[in-house]
């Protein structure tokens, strides 16, 4: 019993070498493998999620080792696209890099870092969208707005960046009403999960439970901690996030598996049992945040944190590559260790960098 009274770092079993080398690994591995494919260009949302991991680990490895190489190489690539998000207008994913970008530029200070972004923005919100929240690929307007839960990740938080960056209340009025209005059509409150779309309302697995897609409930958590990251306690807009963010962190983390991931379906694991280390990734990335910050109890959460990171770190071969990554996709697929994915590199890196927060 004594040790529910030691700090947290006394309770995790790893030691922060081990949790930096782990990091260190995967990312070297990602950036010497680079994927060129299919939604794999630099300013795509795939890799966006990658650089914002990566940014979080560029800034341990600079303040522990004096190590530049990581930021030089954002840097770069930020450089060789002039800064710009992606093409398509209003869509989240296609500003989704723009947070590493604001982030660059709070490093740097270099106006030029931030000024397309600051435009993207202010062209949304000038001509804000009245699309349709019925998603349809073939559709364009549908995808407008955040009417799919991984937007969640992409863009709000690059309005709550913007907000705090400059302190003009528009970006975070603009992110408050257009947030309210996905969780309002996709947020189930008997369930306590995101759907990923209304597709899914009426659909069931073969269990016949309604269909919650792990990753997706893994990018609004993801999303969800960098908001929270930005906005101080005393924020008269943070009381919805946070609440959301814990309610969502409890059901979560209620459904981790027996071997410490969490699967591609949240509730019917058993039709895809395989390890998926991107909603594994993201998912202890919240929850260990959540535990460093007090906002979730750490006797309650820790042990999934621990379990959880154990289960990341076990699909990592003697190589680096991160296996066990569902690919692009909408819903639960079934899963295999050799499909890695950019996206699941950065999860890896944003619970890595947390979880060296709390290790010895």
């Amino acid at each position: 019993m004594l040790t529910l009274w030691l700090p947290v770092a006394a309770q995790v079993s790893f030691t922060k070498a081990e949790v930096k080398s782990e990091m260190k690994k995967v990312a070297d591995w990602q950036i010497a493998n680079p994927n060129t494919g299919y939604e794999h260009g630099d300013l795509n949302w795939t890799h966006a999620a990658l650089y914002m991991g990566m940014i979080d680990w560029a800034e341990l490895t600079e303040k522990e080792d004096n190590d530049a190489t990581y930021y030089k190489w954002l840097t770069a690539i930020g450089r060789r696209n002039g800064w710009q998000p992606d093409k398509r207008m209003y869509h989240a994913d296609d500003v989704a890099v723009s947070q590493v970008f604001i982030d660059l530029y709070r490093k740097y200070k270099n106006q030029s870092m931030l000024n397309p972004t600051i435009a993207r923005a202010e062209w949304v919100m000038t001509h804000p969208s009245k699309g349709s929240f019925e998603l349809d690929y073939r559709k364009p307007e549908t995808l407008e707005r955040w009417t799919w839960c991984d937007a969640l990740f992409m863009a709000p938080p690059m309005y709550t960046k913007l907000y705090m960056l400059t302190g003009d209340k528009k970006y975070i009025k603009f992110m408050n009403r257009e947030y309210k209005a996905a969780y309002d059509y996709l947020f189930d409150k008997e369930e306590n999960l995101f759907y990923r779309d209304w597709r899914y309302f009426k659909q069931r697995e073969a269990n016949g439970k309604k269909v919650f897609w792990g990753r997706g409930n893994g990018w609004v958590l993801g999303g969800l901690a960098e908001m929270l990251q930005e906005l101080p306690r005393k924020d008269k807009n943070r009381a919805f996030y946070e609440k959301l963010f814990i309610t969502l962190c409890n059901r979560v983390a209620a459904l981790q598996s027996p071997d410490g991931y969490w699967h591609a379906s949240l509730l019917d694991p058993e039709s895809y049992p395989s390890p998926e280390t991107s909603a594994t990734g993201f998912i202890v990335y919240a929850l260990a945040y959540g535990v460093n910050e007090g906002l979730l109890d750490k006797e309650t959460y820790l042990p999934a944190v621990i379990k959880g990171w154990k289960a990341l770190t076990d699909a990592v071969d003697s190589d680096g590559k991160l296996g066990f990554v569902q690919p692009i996709g909408a819903d639960p697929k079934k899963v295999t260790r050799e499909m890695t994915e950019v996206y699941g590199v950065g999860a890896f890196l944003l619970a890595g960098c947390q979880l060296y927060k709390m290790a010895q």
